[in-house]
């Protein structure tokens, strides 16, 4: 996929929320950035898809990356969440979802499972 995908969603909430991420968002913008952006793959963060934002983006390689809380967890939102999945890959994109405790703790899986889905060795 090249370029921005289009979206219903007005610009500015992805804004709102890029001004307002999680630490866990946070910590892993900036390791997508050290660790793949020198590799050629280029993520954005906050990106409007449909009529979702998606917390990160390698347009490129069409990988959609989403960070949850605990919230998530809740069954109602647990459905929400398989149906978005389930629209972005209808749209081409893989996706990938990771717990705030994964991107704290296991840095490095998640790391490496991002690599694996963009095709480099971990």
């Amino acid at each position: 996929m090249r370029g921005r995908p289009s979206s219903s969603v007005p610009p500015a909430a992805a804004r709102r929320l890029r001004s307002h991420a999680t630490p866990e968002e946070t910590k892993l913008w900036h390791l997508l950035r050290d660790r793949f952006r020198p590799l050629g793959h280029h993520f954005r963060r906050q990106v409007p898809i449909d009529a979702f934002i998606v917390d990160f983006a390698c347009l490129k390689a069409s990988l959609v990356i989403e960070v949850d809380g605990g919230g998530h967890a809740r069954e109602d939102l647990s459905e929400a969440d398989r149906l978005r999945d389930a629209r972005l890959r209808k749209l081409g994109f893989d996706v990938l979802r990771f717990w705030n405790f994964e991107v704290t703790g296991e840095t490095e899986a998640v790391l490496d499972r991002i690599a694996h889905a963009l095709g480099e060795r971990p």
